[in-house]
């Protein structure tokens, strides 16, 4: 059996050595020969060299290179592209997804899953900010757009072969790899664990990104905005058919416009409904 890693990298060089490690005695005491893909997401501090030669030095590591930062999500999806593995483990390099996990991950997948996911019980490397958005997220998430998302999960993950050729079917160019897993519906389990601090560099989710990620989400796997479209035009519809009838008031019997007000007004605001209406209508089909 072959357990492929799969690592995504950007601007991790100092933390580099201390995850190999650390991955290293865990991998060689499975029961399984293992491969670790690094994906370099266009980093510049060096980190693309030190793969390098990690991947000289053994023929276990391989080495993706991206030609620039295409983002986290794009790059685990090459990965998860090149991963030979009968079991394929996605996991960051900052080591706050503890490599310890994976004996049990890999036990949970013998027995019959076909994705084991790590679910984070603490962040005690987080500040406020960061645990309030992201219990926000999740909140939202679950509530309008699908709640089969589970809290507090993240990329890291084992997927067995049949779930790994099910992500590859995906290949939307705008990727959020936690709802295509939640959408595809397959045989999930997780796992509890403690989020470890951040062992060396800085975070690569800082709030913006984490917004960009939120919008990904959203407008990916909800007709959300398109149903707020309609709704919205449906409101103006309604708004525009009232203040006809009291511009027509205005005009026929208190007499307090102007001529050819009335009808510029009262059309000018139906067609609005009526064209966000119909936008949000056709987005829907």
């Amino acid at each position: 059996m072959l357990l492929s890693i799969v690592i995504p990298v950007y601007n991790e060089a100092t933390g580099l050595p201390a995850l190999m490690a650390r991955l290293r005695p865990i991998a060689r005491r499975m029961d399984a020969d293992y491969e670790v893909i690094f994906v370099d997401d266009g980093s510049t501090d060096g980190s693309g060299r030190i793969l390098t030669e990690m991947s000289a030095d053994d023929r276990r590591v391989k080495l993706l290179s991206l030609s620039r930062n295409f983002g986290h999500q794009a790059a685990i999806t090459a990965g998860l592209d090149f991963a030979n593995g009968d079991a394929v483990v996605v996991m960051d390099a900052d080591l706050q997804d503890p490599p310890e996990l994976l004996p049990d991950m890999l036990h949970l997948m013998r027995q019959g899953y076909d994705v084991v996911s790590a679910q984070r019980r603490t962040r005690p490397g987080d500040g406020f900010g960061k645990r309030s958005t992201a219990a926000a997220f999740y909140w939202f998430m679950r509530r309008f757009i699908d709640q089969r998302l589970a809290p507090e999960v993240g990329d890291f993950r084992l997927f067995s072969r049949p779930a790994v050729l099910a992500v590859r079917g995906f290949r939307e160019q705008h990727r959020f790899m936690r709802g295509l897993v939640a959408w595809l519906g397959l045989k999930e389990v997780t796992v509890p664990f403690q989020r470890e601090t951040r062992a060396h560099g800085t975070t690569k989710y800082p709030l913006l990104k984490m917004l960009q990620l939120a919008w990904t989400a959203i407008s990916s796997f909800s007709a959300l905005p398109l149903r707020l479209t309609t709704a919205l035009g449906v409101v103006v519809t309604l708004f525009g058919t009232g203040y006809f009838v009291y511009s027509v008031f205005s005009a026929l019997v208190a007499r307090t416009t102007m001529p050819g007000w009335t009808s510029l007004v009262c059309l000018q605001i139906i067609f609005s409904g009526t064209i966000l209406l119909a936008v949000g209508m056709v987005g829907n089909y």
